[in-house]
């Protein structure tokens, strides 16, 4: 039996994924912290590693090289948040074999594991009896070029050139990147969360005179306090506890090329301070410097709220705010371009039928009318892993109803569900009281607390469309709780007054 070692700090994530692959016939250890995970690897040796590339204790690159210097031939797939090329290099060049981003969807990364395995196991196949010295050098080669192409591939299915569409909004988009592409003008994209902002900054940089030059993505909500200034500008030796040794930061890596801040509001407050200083003299210092370094860097920015209302706020500096505002480009969800889902649907089949060896056709009448209907909350990022999904589960050349989540599927049903049981709880008491006098009831401390708590309870489930889930999160209560507070709620009512 295979032996898979977890490395991520996320307990319930690890318990997901233990569960999931131990009924696939794997053994699983799992590791909540890059210590630990050192010292089962003393003891034991995994067929293969997931490692979380951000630990609390270590960062992904750290435990990456220790792994590494302790067994070199163990493959090591990455979990990060965040999908760009900084880290695919990064990752690769420190050994790993492969990495998948969160979300993680079971049938990929089970997908992912069996392909590391399977390499694996061929290598060793291959190395047997051959004359180590004579081939290392090939050997090296082969396995830089391997990687550059896993690299280009990564790239060209995140990117995927899926900016286009049928609708009149998506149309006017690529107008405005072939306006704004050859400019060197600083843009903000507004959009959704999986609208496909990044690939949008892609699109620009790609019809730029930069196009040569590196075009380096970087999520500002990943960003802590205290290592985004080191992240976006580097750090010198010694500047501050933990730098064991020089960093070469964001903006240094994208000298030349574009820079794509995704989330920018995030961004902390006092190093937007620093990033005023490189819009406007375009210069930086790393941190713990005392040199000055020029930059040439376009600057494209992302947002799913509105940095002007952040800068009325005090959240965010106007002055840098209209640094960047020099264009915009606004995304619309994929709720309002109904005719571009399939569209897009379709190119996300024809992505994952190359990645799987599949020949999937297309998609039943009842899945387009499925897809068409559905609100896509999480817009294409959503789509696309629905499509790769649904492509893994088909058993035939067309995509049908059985494979699509029981969610979308029964989407309008659940809608009902959940709005008939909010309009029940919200329903106003009967009472034997006359027209021409108001219901009353003994205003008692208790049920004014009780008044004003349900009152919040039902604002907050009209924002996220009834959805009992993401209220309970939203209001830091268990889905248990918030059943128990609307029960408790409809149980007052139902007294006699």
């Amino acid at each position: 039996m295979e032996k898979i070692l977890i490395i991520d700090d996320d307990k319930d994530l690890c318990f997901v994924l233990k569960r999931f692959l131990s009924k696939h016939g794997f053994e699983v250890l799992e590791a909540t912290t890059g210590k630990i995970a050192l010292e089962i690897l003393e003891s034991v040796e995994p067929d293969l590693i997931l490692c979380d590339f951000r630990l609390e204790d270590m960062s992904g690159s750290s435990i990456l090289k220790k792994i590494k210097e302790k067994n070199p031939s163990v493959p090591v797939i990455i979990i990060t948040g965040y999908s760009n090329i900084k880290t695919a290099v990064e990752v690769m060049k420190l050994g790993a074999m492969d990495y998948v981003t969160k979300p993680l969807l079971p049938d990929e990364i089970l997908l992912t594991i069996r392909k590391a395995l399977a390499n694996k196991t061929s290598d060793e196949k291959v190395g047997v009896g051959s004359n180590e010295s004579a081939n290392a050098e090939e050997s090296e080669s082969v396995k830089e070029q391997e990687k550059l192409a896993l690299i280009n591939a990564k790239r060209n299915t995140e990117s995927g050139n899926y900016i286009f569409g049928d609708s009149p909004d998506f149309k006017n988009i690529l107008n405005q990147i072939d306006l704004v592409g050859p400019t060197n003008y600083s843009i903000i994209i507004y959009g959704e969360s999986g609208s496909g902002k990044e690939v949008i900054a892609q699109e620009i940089h790609k019809r730029s005179k930069r196009n040569h030059k590196p075009f380096i993505a970087i999520d500002c909500g990943t960003l802590s306090r205290e290592l985004a200034g080191s992240e976006l500008f580097g750090h010198e030796k010694g500047s501050f506890t933990g730098a064991i040794g020089q960093k070469i930061g964001s903006f240094e890596l994208a000298n030349g090329g574009t820079i794509f801040l995704d989330e920018i509001a995030n961004l902390p407050y006092d190093v937007q301070v620093q990033l005023l200083r490189v819009t406007q003299e375009r210069k930086m210092r790393r941190v713990g410097g005392t040199k000055d370094i020029d930059l040439d860097v376009r600057i494209i920015v992302a947002s799913n709220r509105r940095l002007w209302d952040a800068a009325r706020s005090g959240q965010f500096r106007e002055d840098l705010y209209h640094r960047f505002n020099e264009f915009q480009i606004n995304v619309p969800p994929l709720r309002e371009r109904v005719n571009d889902i399939m569209v897009f649907a379709n190119h996300f089949l024809v992505q994952t039928n190359k990645e799987l060896g599949k020949n999937v056709k297309r998609f039943s009448p009842e899945v387009e009318d499925v897809f068409k209907k559905y609100v896509w909350h999480g817009n294409l990022r959503e789509l696309k892993n629905v499509v790769k999904r649904a492509t893994l589960l088909s058993d035939s050349s067309v995509i049908d109803i059985k494979s699509i989540p029981f969610e979308l599927v029964n989407y309008k049903k659940l809608q009902f569900d959940n709005t008939a049981e909010a309009a029940a709880v919200a329903a106003p008491r009967e009472t034997t009281v006359t027209a021409t006098q108001p219901p009353v009831r003994e205003a008692g401390l208790k049920s004014v607390s009780i008044d004003a708590e349900y009152e919040w309870i039902l604002e907050t489930l009209k924002k996220v469309d009834f959805n009992k889930s993401k209220a309970a999160k939203l209001l830091k209560i268990d889905r248990k709780t918030l059943y128990n507070k609307i029960k408790q709620y409809k149980d007052l009512n139902n007294q006699e007054l």
